[in-house]
């Protein structure tokens, strides 16, 4: 009987490893990655409908974005912005899940190399075709779900990860909600998809590489197929 391939279920767990890698990355890069605002500014006519200019909402929108940052020890401070206590506690709660993606991405890398390590050892690549295919998983979900309706969605990520309503927010007592539409969150949310899934490509490309280069050490079972 013909021998097949088998995947063990250590596999999968190296699968969530990179996946947690490349999704923490993914997030990490789109929160830093400022010109996608500033692009946005002028393709959804944000100075026209804050009122603001443009100098003005970019200072602004640098400041949150360095108080984001995990190695910022400061407290959050609008340039010319007021801000309610409840909107700088969501922001400081925004801040957290950002430096929880910092530790993950962290942690993931060092367990990533490890098993890298590891297996090159034993030449054995089968994981990366695994890994390839579990990382894609999760933007595939999120795919459909924002073309599916993205309001819902949005709202659905926040009840999911904020236990209040702070993140319902009064232009009134916090007009920094209206230099951040819905649409900017939402190519920002392309963006972690467009990387995940380029991570999962670079992840089966380099199990193509090597399994031409040097010949890939399967695991394997009678007759069966995994």
């Amino acid at each position: 009987m013909r021998k097949l391939r088998k995947f063990k279920f250590s596999d999968i767990i190296i699968g969530i490893v990179f996946t947690l890698l490349i999704l923490s990355l993914g997030v990490i890069i789109t929160i830093n990655f400022r010109p996608l605002y500033y692009m946005d500014v002028r393709l959804l006519d944000i100075e026209e409908a804050s009122g603001y200019t443009r100098e003005e909402i970019l200072d602004n929108y640098n400041a949150l974005i360095d108080y984001s940052s995990p190695f910022y020890r400061d407290g959050l401070s609008f340039p010319t912005l007021p801000a309610s206590p409840s909107g700088i506690q969501h922001f400081k709660e925004v801040k957290n899940i950002f430096t929880a993606f910092y530790i993950i991405a962290g942690i993931s890398l060092v367990v990533a190399a490890v098993i890298i390590s590891y297996k090159a050892k034993r030449r054995d690549y089968s994981y990366l075709k695994v890994s390839s295919v579990t990382a894609v998983i999760l933007p595939a979900i999120a795919g459909l779900l924002i073309a599916a309706d993205f309001d819902r969605a949005f709202v659905l990520f926040h009840k999911l990860f904020f236990n209040n309503d702070y993140w319902i927010f009064d232009p009134a007592t916090d007009p920094v909600i209206n230099i951040l539409p819905d649409t900017f969150f939402l190519h920002c949310a392309l963006l972690i998809i467009f990387i995940v899934i380029l991570g999962s490509i670079i992840l089966y490309l380099i199990y193509r590489l090597l399994k031409k280069r040097t010949g890939i050490k399967y695991r394997r079972i009678d007759g069966i197929k995994l």
